[in-house]
């Protein structure tokens, strides 16, 4: 009897196995129709109730869609769209490639929301989204001294609140993006603008291992995709989409990181942009978001937290004032400020107490976690 159970069951696990792999090839196969884009196939998916459903339908019943021409037609009776599938999905299998698809619970859920959302996301690594605070952090490859200081020093002050760090693993602001992540033990995430069976630019291989420790990479590109210059476009969306709000640290009037700002505005999202002189390259698309209002001004941490309205007191086990805290000079200093002056907004309190802004966000931020101070409305902060 009890063997009779375990050959059911094994039966039944090799059938669900079979199943999923069909499931899967269909939606390989829908994706590699001509014509056919992410907001077409989920249109067709929601009407018919699967990729595999789609494909079998008759073409009287396909041609009742609005949208669907007979060039998508006859591009959906194509028999190499399935070899195609195959091959990529004998990729996936033998690297153990992770497939999300768009109805998937494990689906990034602000993706979801975005309706030209990729149908499929593959991804590589250890990646969790749930219930997370995800930001993407963009900018020019041609990152200055500037610009690499203050992305550091901000994910520096972010670090107690556990962000998720998204960017496009490129060369500038990317990378140390990236790499700031992982020396503060953040998750961080590289979206792709290719396949997971190669790295681009290939001088980031190095980081690759450590990127997938804790984050990893994403991308909607088959392994036959090729880094080309329309699908950094396409990739930009993705990072646009999937976060909570995208900050633009260093950007020419002109540039990727724009675009991406353009797309997150487009899905509704948070857009942040660091300001700079008038007279650098690298600042002007920065200053020209925030002068036509597409982007908040971010001078520090506590820009993006008061904005964003993240809850610091559920990030502390205690935000409770505790007894014998330890500060060190400079929270000493910051704390006897307010202590005697009361409520006082930040750049007041970096101006007398004589730190940069960068600087004493990160203090306050810090106090706060200790329950030594509170945040209020106004960018105002008092001694608790």
């Amino acid at each position: 009897m009890l063997l009779t159970i375990h050959i059911l069951f094994y039966i039944f696990k090799v059938q669900t196995l079979i199943m999923i792999e069909e499931d899967l090839l269909a939606v390989l196969a829908l994706s590699k129709v001509e014509g056919i884009g992410a907001i077409s196939a989920k249109k067709l998916i929601n009407h018919f109730g699967s990729a595999k459903a789609v494909l079998k339908m008759k073409s009287t019943e396909l041609a009742s869609i609005d949208g669907i021409g007979s060039v998508m037609l006859r591009n959906l009776k194509d028999k190499t769209i399935f070899e195609k599938a195959e091959q990529e999905l004998k990729f996936i299998q033998n690297k153990g490639v992770k497939v999300s698809f768009f109805q998937d619970a494990d689906y990034p859920d602000r993706l979801k929301h975005c309706i030209d959302g990729p149908l499929v996301l593959f991804s590589s690594g250890n990646i969790d989204l749930k219930n997370r605070k995800i930001i993407s952090i963009v900018g020019t490859r041609q990152i200055t001294s500037y610009g690499h200081d203050f992305c550091k020093n901000l994910i520096s002050e972010l670090a107690p609140l556990n962000p998720i760090i998204v960017s496009g693993y490129a060369y500038g602001v990317d990378i140390v993006a990236h790499l700031a992540a992982i020396d503060n033990n953040l998750q961080t995430i590289g979206v792709l603008a290719h396949g997971l069976n190669q790295i681009y630019p290939k001088s980031h291989s190095k980081y690759s291992a450590r990127m997938e420790e804790n984050g990893g990479f994403i991308t909607e590109f088959w392994s036959s995709s090729n880094p080309d210059k329309e699908n950094f476009v396409r990739r930009n969306r993705i990072v646009a989409g999937i976060s909570e709000a995208t900050i633009v640290i260093e950007s020419a009037d002109k540039g990727g990181s724009l675009i991406t700002a353009n797309m997150a505005n487009d899905y509704n999202r948070d857009v942040f942009a660091v300001p700079g002189r008038m007279t650098d390259k690298y600042s002007q698309g920065c200053n020209n978001l925030i002068k036509t209002q597409k982007a908040n001004l971010l001078s520090s941490a506590a820009d993006l937290i008061y904005i964003l309205n993240w809850d610091i007191a559920k990030e502390s086990k205690s935000v409770q004032k505790q007894l014998f805290v330890t500060l060190d000079f400079e929270e000493q200093k910051v704390y006897d400020y307010l202590i005697k002056n009361g409520k006082e907004i930040l750049d007041i309190i970096a101006l007398h107490c004589d730190f940069p802004i960068y600087r004493i966000s990160g203090l306050l931020l810090n106090m706060e976690l200790k329950g030594l101070i509170r945040p209020l409305p106004g960018k105002l902060f008092e001694a608790i």
